[in-house]
This record gives C-alpha cells, sequence and structure tokens, in this order.
C-alpha cells in the first residue's frame, strides 16, 4: 500500500521534476516508511512506500526494468502474486525482488492489458515506457484503490489523491457543477470519471488508460453481471450458501498475505465479526481486533461496545476499545477533512480516522467488513426495490439526499444544470445484465456508490496513519458469486439473510440477529454547542458571498434548524455543506 505519482510530457522533454516532487509530498502519509523517484527524458514517476511485501530494498519503487524498457509505481496488494510469478517464470521471466510490484510489471510486459484479469487484490498502478512517451493506467476491479489524473497542455499527471494532483500546481481548481449535483444528491457520490473539480479525473475501477503518441484510449477488462450460470439454475438455498462460506473463506485467507501481522477492525456488525470467526477458524490466535466508540447525544448511542466485546470474548481475541470524548471529535475535525481524497459526507470518516491512528501504532494491515451491505443486500432501501415498478423513481427517493429542487434552491445560480444524477442512475438501469431492479440496484450500488463512499473512506482515512486495509467482501470472484445468488436470498429478512445464515453457525445469535448498526458519530448527525459554532464559522455569509457555491439563503434555513433538516439516510444537511466548503479551504481551493 503507498502512494504513487507520475508526469509525462507529449510535446517536449520534461523540465523539471518539481511537479512530482510536490504530489509526493502531499501523499507522505500513505506511505511512511521511504520514497522514491525516478525520471528521464519526458516522464518521472514518484512514490510514497509502505512496506507490507517484500520489505527489501529490492522491491523500492518506482521499479525500473532496463531490460524490459519498462517502469512502475504501484499501490495495493497482488493476493495471487505467487501464483502468477511461478507462471511467469515457466516463462523465462527473472526476477530481482520477492514481491508482488515486480509480478505486476512482469505480468504486463508478458500479457498486456490481459494481465489484469489473472491479478486477484487491489491495486492501481502506473506503467511508463522507457523510450516513448507512452503510459498506462490501470485500477483494480472494485475500485479499492483511487487514482486521479489530469491533463494540461501536453501533459498528463496522475497520484493517488486529488490533493496531491492540486498541490503539483496548474490544474483547473473550478467547480463540476454535475459534480456538486451528484455531492448533494447522490450522498456525495460522484461517479467516475468525474470529481468535484473541473480539471481532475478519476479512472474508473476495472479500467485501463493508456496515453500516447497516437491518442488516448479506455478499456474496461471486467464487468458484473447478475442471475446464475446454466449450471446453476437448479441450486438450492443451501447449495448457494455452502458456495458463499468457502468463497468467504478463501477470501480471507487470502487477505492475510503480508509480511508483517495483520488485525481486524471489528464493530461488532455481522460483517466484521465473520471475519474474525472465520480468521479463528483457520488457527489464528492472539489476534488484534479493535473497535471505536464516541459520546452519545440524547437517546443516541455512540458506540456498538457490547456486541464486539461479545465477539472478542467468542474468539479470545486482543481486543482494543478507544473510546473518544467530544472535545477530541471536534479537534480531530480538520485534519480528517485534510485526509479526504474527496469531500465526503458520511459521519464515519472520523470515526475511521481516529480509529487508524490507534491502530496504526500496534499493527500495519487490517482487515474491514465493508462492502458486506452493498454485495449482500443489507440497507433498507433494497426490500422495497424488490418489487418495485418504478426502480429509478424508487431508487431515488429512498437513497438520494436532496430532490432536483433542492439542490438548485442550494446551489448558486451558475451552477445549476438540470439534474445530472437521476440521469446517470437511468442510464446506469438501462444496461443489460441486472435483469431485476433489485440487481440493477445492487449493481450501482457496487460498482459505484460503495467506491465512492465507504471504500474511498477507508483508504483515505487508514492512509492518513500509514495503514493498509484489506477488505474481504470485495474479492471480486465473492463478489461474481454474490451477483449470482438470486435475490430473495438476500432481501429476505431484511437483507443479507444468506450473509446470516452462513454466519450462523459461527457467531453468537446476538450478533447475527442484531439490528443493523452504523458507525454512530452522533455530534455530526445532531450539530448543537461547538460543532454548530465550528459550521457557523465554516460556512459564514463572507465566504459563502465569495466562493459563491452555495445560496446564503439556503444556508441560514439550515443552520436556524439544523436538526430538522436530515437527509433519507440520517445525515445532517448542514454538515455536508459544510464538509465540502471546509475541505476546499482546507487544501487552498480557491472561488470560481
Amino acid at each position: 500500500m503507498c502512494g504513487i505519482c507520475g508526469e509525462i510530457r507529449f510535446d517536449r522533454p520534461l523540465e523539471t521534476v518539481s511537479g512530482v516532487e510536490r504530489m509526493m509530498a502531499a501523499m507522505a502519509s500513505r506511505g511512511p516508511d521511504a520514497r522514491g523517484l525516478a525520471a528521464q527524458n519526458r516522464w518521472a514517476l514518484g512514490h510514497r512506500r509502505l512496506k507490507i511485501i517484500d520489505l527489501s530494498e529490492q522491491a523500492q519503487q518506482p521499479m525500473v526494468d532496463s531490460h524490459l524498457g519498462l517502469a512502475v509505481v504501484y499501490n495495493g496488494a497482488l493476493y495471487n502474486y505467487p501464483e502468477l510469478r511461478r507462471d511467469l517464470e515457466n516463462r523465462g521471466y527473472r526476477f530481482f525482488s520477492s514481491g508482488d510490484t515486480e509480478v505486476v510489471l512482469k505480468a504486463y510486459h508478458a500479457w498486456g492489458a490481459d494481465a489484469l484479469r489473472r491479478f486477484n487484490g487491489m491495486f492501481a498502478f502506473a506503467v511508463v515506457h522507457r523510450d516513448e512517451p507512452r503510459v498506462v493506467l490501470a485500477r483494480d476491479r472494485l475500485g479499492i484503490k483511487p487514482l486521479y489524473y489530469a491533463f494540461e497542455r501536453g501533459r498528463l499527471r496522475f497520484a493517488s489523491t486529488l490533493p496531491a494532483l492540486a498541490a503539483a500546481g496548474g490544474v483547473d481548481t473550478s467547480i463540476d457543477p454535475a459534480g456538486l449535483h451528484h455531492y448533494l444528491s447522490f450522498h456525495a457520490v460522484v461517479p467516475a470519471p468525474r470529481t468535484i473539480l473541473a480539471g481532475v479525473r478519476k479512472l474508473a475501477p476495472a479500467s485501463i488508460l493508456t496515453v500516447g503518441p497516437e491518442g488516448t484510449r479506455r478499456d474496461v477488462y471486467w464487468r458484473l453481471d447478475f442471475g446464475p450460470r446454466k449450471d446453476e439454475r437448479d441450486l438450492g438455498f443451501d447449495d448457494w450458501r455452502e458456495r458463499l462460506t468457502t468463497a468467504l473463506d478463501a477470501s480471507v485467507r487470502r487477505r492475510l498475505t503480508a509480511d508483517v501481522p495483520v488485525g481486524v477492525l471489528l464493530s461488532g456488525g455481522v460483517d466484521s465479526s465473520l471475519v474474525v470467526a472465520l480468521l479463528a477458524g483457520q488457527g489464528a490466535t492472539g489476534l488484534k481486533t479493535f473497535s471505536i466508540g464516541f459520546e452519545g447525544v440524547g437517546t443516541e448511542a455512540g458506540d456498538e461496545f457490547p456486541y464486539s466485546n461479545r465477539v472478542a470474548r467468542r474468539f479470545a481475541t486482543d481486543h482494543h476499545r478507544i473510546r473518544v470524548g467530544a472535545a477530541e471529535t471536534l479537534d480531530t475535525l480538520d485534519a480528517a477533512i485534510d485526509a479526504m481524497s474527496e469531500p465526503m459526507v458520511s459521519h464515519d470518516c472520523i470515526g475511521f480516522y481516529l480509529l487508524s491512528r490507534e491502530v496504526a501504532r500496534q499493527v500495519k494491515v487490517v482487515l474491514s467488513g465493508q462492502g458486506a451491505d452493498e454485495v449482500f443486500a443489507g440497507y433498507h432501501w433494497y426490500p422495497p426495490l424488490a418489487a418495485a415498478d418504478d426502480p429509478v423513481a424508487d431508487y431515488t427517493r429512498l437513497f438520494c439526499d436532496r430532490s432536483p429542487e433542492e439542490v438548485a434552491a442550494t446551489v448558486h445560480p451558475r451552477l445549476r444544470n438540470g439534474d445530472p444524477s437521476r440521469d446517470f442512475v437511468s442510464r446506469h438501469f438501462a444496461r443489460s445484465g441486472a435483469p431485476s431492479a433489485l440487481d440493477k440496484a445492487l449493481r450501482l450500488d457496487t460498482t459505484v456508490m460503495l467506491v465512492e463512499d465507504p471504500v474511498k473512506r477507508v483508504d483515505n482515512m487508514t492512509m492518513a496513519w500509514g495503514l493498509e486495509a484489506r477488505v474481504p467482501f470485495l474479492d471480486h470472484e465473492l463478489v461474481e458469486l454474490a451477483a449470482r445468488i438470486p435475490g430473495t436470498h438476500k432481501v429476505s429478512g431484511g437483507g443479507k439473510h444468506i450473509l446470516k445464515e452462513a454466519a450462523r453457525p459461527l457467531l453468537p445469535a446476538s450478533v447475527v440477529d442484531r439490528p443493523k448498526g452504523y458507525f454512530p458519530v452522533p455530534a455530526l448527525k445532531y450539530l448543537r454547542g461547538p460543532f454548530l459554532d465550528y459550521v457557523r464559522g465554516v460556512l459564514s455569509e463572507d465566504r459563502l458571498h465569495a466562493r459563491r457555491l452555495f445560496e446564503p439563503a439556503a444556508v441560514r434555513d439550515l443552520l436556524a434548524a439544523p436538526e430538522d433538516h436530515l437527509t433519507p439516510l440520517g445525515g445532517s444537511k448542514l454538515w455536508q455543506l459544510a464538509v465540502l466548503e471546509r475541505w476546499l479551504q482546507r487544501h487552498g481551493i480557491g472561488s470560481g
């Protein structure tokens, strides 16, 4: 796990590497163990290293293979790299390191873009052809690892974070009107390739971007299709559950591939608890597990310790409970916003940020239960969609934070541009490969919403402390299996039915059957006292008029009664505006 960046010129030789050095400095937390820079003629690559696989200097990046004429910077973990290495050795390739980076480089040389179909893991990488201005950018199937890029005047820059690109300079940082609409309507989800900034794009999951003298080419190497295969149409519930259990066990086992100890983020929900149970079944002992809790507000609790404690006792883990007071939460808001590659509205960003700070003091790799709700239909909007007559209308009503009319009333007139969020949902639902309304929603949430909210949140907040997070529920083979499981097996009983039944033999019934919980940070849902004062300062009238982003009248209405303005998912509409404005301020992005 690392931070990668680079610059390639297509019109003339590179005059300076200062832009790459600034990007590297902006991503120092992603790779605290080492830094590296390589440059030649028209290209320069930068790398910040977090040592997880092959801790030796032979695995240092950027990695240049002079014999093959290729250079690579790579961020991620390739869990099947030992098998791929053996295949490559049988083809005559020789290796000078023992990790996965060199496997990525030589696999690309051997198989080209087809190499990505052989990879099992999370990754984002750039391969540069040494002797010509050509670069290949690629991202894993579920977008677990991020990759942003910007074209400017004959030049391509890329980086693991958007703020790193902004730090390099020369980027159009004006607000993208469609990106803003997605942020305010689509629960801060801005689908790739857009971002909130007009001049920055991000590579879509399962995509390859090739840029060379002949132009730009984008290819998709994987897609998620729903419905059983012909040989699976007669399978019953027990058959599917058995296959699911086997696939989950394999996914968890793969994610132990590391040369450092691995821990688990244990919320006490069925997802993270199942990961712990599977690890215990594989013989793990002394497993370090971590939970976090916040002060409650009114009747809303700020922790789920009773459940995580129960799981920790059941499997005798080395469990660590982290309690966070209101004052510490408030003092950490700016630091957590700094860590966001893009502004994110979910309250639990601060939770993951503070949890990661403590976890990073004890381990360098953790497993997380993120992704199970999207893959196995755990959210409240899935059961109604199973019988939807108008899937697009029902989905947007249940999920979206604001109506088109409310978005228009909230943003400055110069940034109003119809309803791109609903248009996006309509186009996505119209694609083939997802027959039912439920399947369409699950595909959208797994391949878009999950990427741009929960997965990004975990990556950004863990990497702020040089901690690698792995997500077993997003093993692509497991996700493909889940898509083939009939929807009724998922939404029965309120959601995640087949996953819960797979967990039942392994976990206490009180954990399996508990009501669905969230990562609670009540102080950011019910903005009161110093938290409301913080938001007032961020959204001051002077700043609103200077930036021309939000309508002052709409902000005044929210400030007058913030607890009366919650989204359908229970988030604060006022906090959503404050996060975007503060993110722009903290990263030095001006008005316009």
